[in-house]
C-alpha cells in the first residue's frame, strides 16, 4: 500500500512545493487542476510563439509515498522548505497494492475505428491483418483513440483524407492523427504541439509506426499550406488559433476541429466564420466535429 497526499496550493508556490516533497520522500509528484470537472476548470494552452501558459491559480499538488511515511511531519517541511506561512491543507488517500503494468495494460484493448483502421496496444496481436493496424501504447501524451473526439476525427480522417494530401496535425499529442494520415496514404504530413514532452512521444509513436511525420514545436514558424489541416484540442484555443489554421489551409483544403461540446459548437463557428462556413460534421457522446472546405 502508497499514501496519496494531495496539497491545495497557490501556482506561485507549486513549483517550490514539488521540489521540497520530492526531496522528502515523494516517488512521484504530479499537479492538477483543483477546479477539474466544474464550470471553473481552465484548460491549458498558449498561442503559437507565446510563453508557456501559467500553472492553475487554484491546483492541486498531489504526491505518492510509501505507506509508513510520516505525512504530517513531511507536510510541515516541505511547507517551510518551499517558503510558505504555515502548512497547507492536504488529504490522504490509500493507494492499494497493484500489478500497475498489468492492470494499465488491461484497461487498453484494440479499438477498432472502423473496417480501415484499429489502434492496437504494443501488447496486442492485431485483431484485423487486412486492416490499417496503429500501434499506440498510453504515454504522458493525449490521444489512444478512446476519446470521442479522437475517434471522431479518425473517422473524419478515414472518409476524407485522398492518397497524396498533406496534412497538419495542430496539437498532435501523441501523434495518432498524424500517424493514422501517414498510414492512410498522405503525403507530407507535420504535427505540430505546444508540449514537447508530446513532441517526444509522437516520435516514438511514428517511428513504431514507419509513419514519415514532420514534428514541430508551436513556437517555431510554420509557413506551408496544407490540403487537409486537423485539430483535436478544446474550444478556447480552437478559437484563438483560428487565423492561424485558416492561413494554414490551402484555397480548396479542408479544416476538421474537434474538442469542441455540441454546446460550443456556435462559439467555435463564429470564430472560423472569416473563412470558413463550419458545419457539424458528426457527434459523439456530447461531442462534435466541425469540418469546413476553404473557398478557392
Amino acid at each position: 500500500m502508497w499514501l496519496s497526499v494531495a496539497f491545495a496550493a497557490e501556482a506561485a508556490h507549486v513549483e517550490a512545493l514539488s521540489e521540497a516533497l520530492l526531496a522528502l520522500g515523494a516517488l512521484s509528484v504530479g499537479v492538477e487542476d483543483a477546479d477539474a470537472g466544474t464550470d471553473r476548470e481552465t484548460p491549458q494552452f498558449g498561442e503559437p510563439g507565446s510563453s508557456p501558459a501559467p500553472l492553475w491559480a487554484r491546483s492541486r499538488v498531489v504526491a505518492l509515498f510509501e505507506k509508513h511515511a510520516d505525512i504530517p511531519l513531511i507536510a510541515a517541511a516541505a511547507a517551510g522548505q518551499a517558503g510558505l506561512a504555515g502548512t497547507p491543507r492536504y488529504e490522504v488517500s490509500e493507494v492499494a497494492e497493484q500489478d500497475w503494468v498489468r492492470l494499465t495494460q488491461s484497461q487498453f484493448e484494440p479499438i477498432r475505428i472502423n473496417e480501415r483502421l484499429w489502434i492496437v496496444p504494443s501488447w496486442h496481436r492485431a485483431p484485423d491483418p487486412a486492416a490499417i493496424s496503429l500501434e499506440l501504447d498510453p504515454g504522458l501524451a493525449f490521444g489512444t483513440g478512446s476519446h470521442p473526439t479522437t475517434r471522431l476525427c479518425l473517422e473524419w480522417l478515414c472518409d476524407h483524407l485522398r492518397p497524396g494530401a498533406s496534412v497538419l496535425d495542430y496539437g498532435c499529442g501523441s501523434g495518432i492523427l498524424a500517424i493514422a494520415s501517414a498510414r492512410l496514404g498522405a503525403a507530407g504530413v507535420t504535427g505540430v504541439d505546444i508540449d514537447r514532452n508530446a513532441l517526444l512521444a509522437a516520435a516514438g509513436n511514428a517511428e513504431r509506426n514507419g509513419a514519415a511525420v514532420q514534428l514541430v514545436h508551436s513556437s517555431q514558424p510554420l509557413d506551408m499550406q496544407f490540403d487537409i489541416v486537423v485539430a483535436n484540442i478544446l474550444t478556447n484555443p480552437l478559437c484563438v488559433l483560428a487565423p492561424l489554421l485558416a492561413a494554414r489551409t490551402r484555397p480548396g483544403g479542408r479544416i476538421a476541429l474537434s474538442g469542441i461540446l455540441a454546446t460550443q459548437a456556435e462559439q467555435v463557428r463564429a470564430a472560423y466564420a472569416p473563412a470558413f462556413d463550419l458545419a457539424v460534421q458528426a457527434e459523439r457522446e456530447g461531442w462534435v466535429l466541425l469540418e469546413g472546405l476553404r473557398p478557392c
